[in-house]
């Protein structure tokens, strides 16, 4: 087997997709999936962190639309995101692969409270870690999260999971013509305006050197070929 390209990332998934067919809540056999996803993805050496939108439980963009602040609202869906964690967490653990969630929140009764110190022993350990309550700031979506998380717990990449094998240079569902590349910069991505990923996480990876692949969680087995450096996705970098 091809040794993994990167030994420690940090994966973003969307809570949109752990809705399943149902668009709304946990569907627990994709749930199911994604965690049997990450467990081989640990199994190939890689020490794997996790950050979860809640998009699939609430949206806090959408609640500020019809007036509650956007406080409350972004506070309202980083919450969202620690239910998410907690369902991932009980999962990877049910299939016998240890697994750790932290918070941004301290919440001592739910989960303990992300430090690097703390995520450096988990991973250590082999336990999947699982980020939850976004940066624990408003105005920051769980995409700059990732590449937060990253950065302070010195992962090597940052991996995006969607539902199209990388970056278009339009909504490839609604524009047939859709240019799809291999690979961007990070500048390039910005100046594209290309909303796979939000300007600020591209900008902080931009800054801090991070690579950001790309790729559909849609197929299973697609985060180990991407970790193995054979998944279809976008890179980008420098």
């Amino acid at each position: 087997m091809t040794d993994p390209v990167y030994r420690r990332v940090v994966i973003k998934l969307s809570g949109e997709y752990l809705a399943g067919q149902q668009g709304f809540g946990i569907d627990q056999p994709t749930m199911d999936r994604v965690a049997d996803d990450l467990i081989a993805a640990r199994q190939l050496g890689c020490e794997v962190a996790v950050v979860i939108g809640g998009g699939n439980i609430f949206r806090g963009v959408e609640v500020s639309s019809r007036g509650v602040s956007r406080t409350t609202g972004d506070t309202m869906g980083m919450l969202a995101t620690m239910m998410n964690c907690l369902a991932l967490e009980a999962t990877i653990e049910r299939k016998g692969t240890p697994a750790r969630t932290l918070s941004a929140f301290v919440m001592p009764e739910i989960s303990e409270l992300f430090t690097r110190t703390a995520a450096h022993k988990y991973l250590s350990e082999g336990r999947i870690i699982v980020l939850g309550g976004g940066t624990g700031n408003p105005y920051f979506t769980t995409d700059t999260t990732a590449v937060l998380r990253a950065a302070e717990i010195g992962a090597e990449a940052v991996l995006k999971a969607t539902n199209v094998d990388g970056v278009y240079s339009a909504d490839p569902k609604q524009d047939p013509s859709a240019k799809r590349f291999d690979r961007l910069t990070h500048s390039q991505a910005i100046e594209g305006g290309y909303k796979v990923m939000d300007a600020t996480a591209f900008a902080l990876a931009r800054e801090t050197s991070l690579p950001i692949i790309v790729f559909s969680i849609a197929e299973p087995g697609s985060i180990g070929a991407i970790l193995r450096g054979i998944g279809h996705g976008t890179v980008v970098a420098g």
